[in-house]
């Protein structure tokens, strides 16, 4: 889609080509049977980026139920009860599904989120993110996606903190959200408890980065004031890793 000038414009600072391509998936549950006004000012969106479809879904079907089970609404359920009732009673969602080839900023980020607040406000009640494993409710979706007005990585990738069952005693810290930026997620095992801070810290750093365009090559090494000396980057995964949805960056002592 060709960059429009009356909308800002979403840059990618640190992007290098064949990084990999970008995969979004957002339902939005609601009663969303009209029509959608899709404002370019209001809703700094120039329309659905070309490689993103769009379908709605009716109440009963498989799509509809995807997301609603307790493993995902678990957080939902316990800080928005109110909204997960209204997700499970809506008529319909809204799926939006694709891929955008390697992109070189991040318009196609800034459309899609364009797109689900314009669906929020006809009548969508709450917004489902599979890669970050997510509920949004109206209220925090406009807070922390719309309201800043940028790409804000960090509010699209979740820092998860897991017993590492490899490494007896240690924190397995690793994300997931990166494949709508065409990125890795990260994979840091073996941490020990003195370390998880600044793990979070380090994957934070990542985050950004990876966000923004950065390529990371294979074997660089990690430096960081508060990071021990002898880790390094590997490339590991497929993009059907059940844990990350994604490839990712397995961040290891060597």
């Amino acid at each position: 889609m060709p960059h429009m000038t009356d909308l800002p414009h979403w840059e990618r600072p640190h992007f290098k080509p064949g990084g990999g391509d970008a995969r979004l998936f957002y339902k939005v549950h609601g009663a969303l049977g009209g029509g959608l006004d899709l404002s370019r000012t209001r809703y700094r969106c120039a329309g659905i980026p070309d490689g993103i479809d769009i379908d709605r879904h009716a109440a009963g079907s498989d799509a509809f139920a995807f997301g609603l089970d307790y493993t995902f609404a678990k957080e939902l359920r316990k800080t928005a009860l109110n909204v997960y009732e209204a997700a499970v009673a809506a008529p319909h969602a809204i799926v939006l599904r694709g891929e955008i080839a390697d992109p070189p900023d991040l318009d196609y980020f800034r459309d899609v989120i364009g797109v689900i607040t314009a669906l929020l406000d006809a009548g969508g009640v709450a917004v489902f993110d599979p890669f970050m494993l997510r509920w949004w409710t109206p209220a925090a979706w406009r807070e922390q996606v719309f309201e800043p007005a940028d790409a804000a990585p960090r509010h699209h990738a979740v820092i998860l903190l897991s017993e590492d069952e490899q490494n007896p005693g240690c924190t397995w810290v690793h994300t997931r959200g990166l494949a709508k930026f065409g990125r890795p997620d990260l994979s840091v095992r073996g941490v020990e408890r003195e370390l998880v801070p600044s793990a979070v810290e380090l994957s934070n750093r990542f985050i950004e980065m990876l966000a923004f365009g950065a390529i990371v090559p294979d074997g660089q090494e990690i430096r960081m004031s508060s990071w021990p000396s002898g880790w390094t980057c590997h490339h590991r995964g497929s993009l059907d890793d059940p844990d990350f949805n994604n490839v990712h960056l397995a961040i290891e002592r060597t």
